[in-house]
């Protein structure tokens, strides 16, 4: 598979014959987008086109409205991740900023879809909304691509929950991840919520009170998580166990501003459970299982300790159920 940056990384040539496309934020990548991935993969190969998905970054919402924008469920690197394990071709990422908020409907339409994908086929939501003050929609990429290409309707998937049936959706597994309910965010996502990234050098503050933590950038705007959470580690090098072949590792994790230490902005810190070693550099994927508690600011370092010692034994009760 193949990230393309805009259209300056796109050329023409590469989509000479055409291809097969859909546009979406994919979030996540739940049970919904996959669906929608596999219509668009089968789609391409029965055209003998490749398959492209078109995203923005940031999302809209965080461009126009940072402080009402929805949590991150994924950064860029892991939808393009997830894309490629269901078989999409390219990814076209397009910067959402003031120069492509101002693009008309139309613009995108000749620009984007026919002048450089060369579009034969186009998947996309009925309620999906595009251009300059939102002015193009289904209707008119129904309307525009008659005769140049055609226009299909996403289709939606649904699940039983409490004896309801509820439409999958990013904002349901938001909503899920939220309030803890972390099995239930499995099955929208056919596979647990984990938060993947690359150790790197945080304060040493974690270090200096007896609890050294591994500090993981978030790298999105908003976390779906804050507070403290007991969680599984996954992709510690085999070298740091000394060979053991540790599939997992039980630790506890911090997701927040770190209110007693004052910092700023929001981070991903782990300790793990019983482990010495230099994690620096390692990727590893942190999965939530239960939340302890919420975070909070302690009048002194003792205190901040003290809750710590007290977490981690909290936490072992969680993983003793595994």
């Amino acid at each position: 598979m193949r990230l393309l940056r805009g259209l300056y990384n796109c050329p023409k040539a590469l989509f000479q014959q055409g291809c097969v496309a859909t546009i979406g934020n994919f979030d996540g990548v739940h049970l919904g987008h996959q669906t929608i991935i596999e219509r668009l993969t089968r789609k391409a190969k029965d055209f003998n086109l490749p398959s492209v998905v078109i995203v923005f970054e940031p999302h809209p919402q965080e461009y126009f409205r940072p402080e009402k924008a929805p949590a991150r469920l994924f950064k860029l690197t892991d939808k393009v991740k997830a894309l490629e394990a269901l078989g999409v071709d390219y990814v076209l990422c397009f910067r959402f900023n003031q120069e492509f908020a101002e693009l008309t409907a139309e613009a995108f339409i000749q620009r984007v879809l026919i002048d450089v994908l060369n579009v034969q086929h186009l998947f996309i939501g009925d309620d999906f909304r595009f251009g300059y003050k939102r002015q193009g929609d289904f209707e008119m990429l129904k309307s525009r691509g008659s005769g140049r290409f055609s226009v299909e309707a996403n289709q939606s998937v649904t699940l039983e929950v409490n004896d309801k049936s509820l439409r999958v959706s990013s904002s349901l597994v938001r909503e899920a991840v939220a309030n803890n309910q972390f099995q239930l965010a499995e099955r929208y996502l056919n596979k647990p919520f984990q938060i993947e990234g690359k150790v790197s050098h945080g304060d040493k503050q974690g270090r200096q009170i007896g609890f050294a933590t591994a500090n993981i950038p978030l790298k999105r705007l908003k976390s779906p998580l804050k507070g403290v959470y007991a969680v599984w580690v996954y992709g510690i090098s085999a070298s740091l166990v000394h060979g053991k072949g540790h599939k997992r590792w039980a630790a506890v994790a911090n997701i927040g501003n770190k209110p007693t230490l004052k910092q700023s902005p929001e981070r991903l810190e782990v300790h793990l459970l019983d482990f010495a070693g230099d994690l620096y550099g390692e990727r590893l994927r942190v999965e939530p299982i239960a939340k302890l508690r919420d975070e909070k600011k302690f009048a002194s370092l003792d205190e901040l300790k003290a809750q710590i010692a007290a977490d981690t034994e909290s936490a072992k009760d969680h993983f003793n159920e595994f």
